[in-house]
């Protein structure tokens, strides 16, 4: 391609044998999602350039007009107290509309958890509002719905610990509150664009690794009321309404029993802090995430010497044929240096091999 630009739940073992199995690329799909993140502008300026990518969409943000002038960051001010307006993002109403997106029609809206700073007991009128709004916005696009980025980059959202009265407050009756606010986003985004899918970073499979398989509670993780945030969404999605773990935690997975046992995971093991099992089965589908330059701080990257790189294209060749095999529906490929579309003229472009190992794992997949 030529570069763009220059609580606990029910038995665990209630429902594990009913899960569909993975094993055709019938319904799989590959997303991007990295720093060269596309604004909607971009979208509409460049999809047909996009399409030539191995993938079927990407993730993408919208951003509000300020009142005196300017842009604000829309996905990423949501959720707080300011209440937006479909005034607000009219430019990015009208951007989507504009857009052909064809073959790259899986783009899903980015809406962040942050700033992240409220108390689960003050009002969230603003939130409700923003996220239906959001729903609306990626409606607006013909996507299947929202990226959810549950990460705490700013507030302490989904720790206990950390909550204003966690020290008069049980977890027990916090809990109960992240599950009553999971349900009106829910309902919320519902409203927006009935039968939707929410794609999350992470879903059960975060709060599950932080309580080390069961040894720790919820109220001692970093994410442990994401769990009951996560029951109260599943109690409201009603429909054809599915949400998406995107299983974050498996960016460095290179090898098949990696994603077996993430599967098993998430169809067995975490279940004990699911609430309703079943539900659960109706509703939820795995996704793998896979990070191109992975930890590149620490591990480096290189991209003329290849070989140097914690994924070699060999390797990410066998990682992305695996996910893909192993998903119910998405794989999405992250990165931070490389860039898939280069807004910037410093910005480094993918090494070829790389685009050449996931268009052969993705066509290797197309025969199982």
């Amino acid at each position: 391609m030529q570069k763009i630009f220059g609580g606990v739940g029910l038995a665990a073992g209630l429902l594990a044998s009913a899960y569909a199995q993975p094993g055709t690329l019938k319904g799989k799909h590959l997303i991007e999602f990295g720093w060269d993140e596309p604004d909607t502008a971009c979208l509409r300026g460049h999809i047909g350039e996009m399409q030539q990518s191995p993938f079927d969409g990407c993730v993408f943000h919208a951003d509000y007009q300020k009142t005196g002038g300017g842009k604000g960051r829309f996905t990423w001010e949501g959720w707080g107290t300011q209440k937006f307006t479909d005034a607000d993002l009219r430019q990015a109403f009208e951007d989507l509309q504009a857009t052909r997106f064809g073959r790259f029609r899986l783009s899903f809206l980015r809406f962040n958890t942050t700033p992240g700073k409220l108390d689960w007991f003050e009002d969230h009128t603003a939130v409700v509002a923003n996220v239906g709004l959001a729903a609306r916005l990626a409606r607006a696009g013909g996507g299947p719905g929202l990226l959810l980025d549950i990460e705490q980059y700013d507030g302490p959202l989904f720790d206990y610990r950390k909550q204003r009265d966690a020290k008069t407050k049980s977890w027990e009756v916090y809990a109960a509150q992240a599950r009553r606010r999971g349900q009106e986003v829910m309902q919320a985004l519902q409203r927006g664009y009935p039968g939707l899918t929410v794609f999350l970073t992470f879903g059960y499979s975060l709060p599950w690794a932080e309580t080390e398989n069961g040894r720790k509670s919820l109220a001692d993780c970093h994410y442990g009321l994401l769990a009951p945030f996560l029951d109260g969404m599943l109690a409201a999605a009603g429909g054809k309404t599915r949400l998406v773990d995107g299983s974050e935690i498996s960016y460095g997975y290179k090898t098949p029993p990696q994603f077996v046992a993430a599967r098993k995971v998430f169809q067995q093991n975490l279940l004990p802090i699911v609430l309703d099992a079943h539900q659960y089965e109706h509703a939820f589908r795995l996704g793998f995430g896979l990070w191109l330059d992975y930890d590149w701080r620490k591990r480096g990257w290189d991209a003329e010497d290849l070989t140097k790189n914690y994924f070699t294209p060999e390797g990410f060749e066998t990682a992305a044929r695996e996910a893909l095999r192993l998903a119910d529906e998405y794989v999405w490929i992250y990165s931070e240096k490389p860039h898939w579309w280069n807004p910037a003229s410093t910005a480094e472009k993918i090494p070829p091999r790389y685009e050449a190992a996931l268009r052969k794992a993705r066509g290797e997949a197309n025969h199982w």
